[in-house]
């Protein structure tokens, strides 16, 4: 069997040439590089998500123990501490004691400038961590009144 010129032209041309080839590889390289920092960043951005988590769990707790408190606690400034620090401690962690959060509370006048200023009170709570080398913060504050939101009679 005789192969003639077309067909063998034909069967030369059926392989890739070293060109291609490293395209390819140049194409696959940059598609696993994007994929790994894609990946990379969605982690960074969960445990991102997870500390913002676990700093607003804590100030709303220390905001339901302030509210639990009666107004001559409050006003006393000795039964709520001013400054706290709690953990944060994901599974897998080797110390077990995790990121720190410290936070401040404080209680000052309202200063609305009204005729019950006395009996108004400004709590504001402040949570400072550390994500990496970036200093993170959340605060939240709300307003105590003597007799509450309604001034009823018992």
């Amino acid at each position: 069997m005789k192969i003639d010129r077309k067909n063998r032209n034909r069967i030369k041309q059926k392989g890739f040439s070293l060109v291609e080839a490293m395209v390819g590889i140049g194409l696959v390289g940059i598609v696993f590089v994007s994929l790994y920092a894609g990946i990379s960043g969605g982690v960074a951005v969960i445990q991102l998500a997870r500390e913002n988590l676990r700093a607003t769990q804590i100030i709303v707790e220390r905001m339901e123990t302030v509210r639990l408190c009666s107004w001559e606690q409050i006003t006393s400034e000795t039964n709520l501490p001013t400054s706290f620090v709690e953990y944060y401690y994901p599974k897998g962690l080797a110390n077990k004691q995790g990121i720190p959060y410290y936070g401040t509370l404080t209680i000052t006048g309202a200063n609305t400038g009204m005729s019950y200023n006395d009996d108004l009170r400004l709590i504001k709570i402040m949570l400072v961590w550390t994500n990496g080398s970036i200093v993170r913060t959340r605060e939240m504050q709300t307003m105590v009144a003597k007799d509450g939101m309604q001034n009823y009679i018992f």
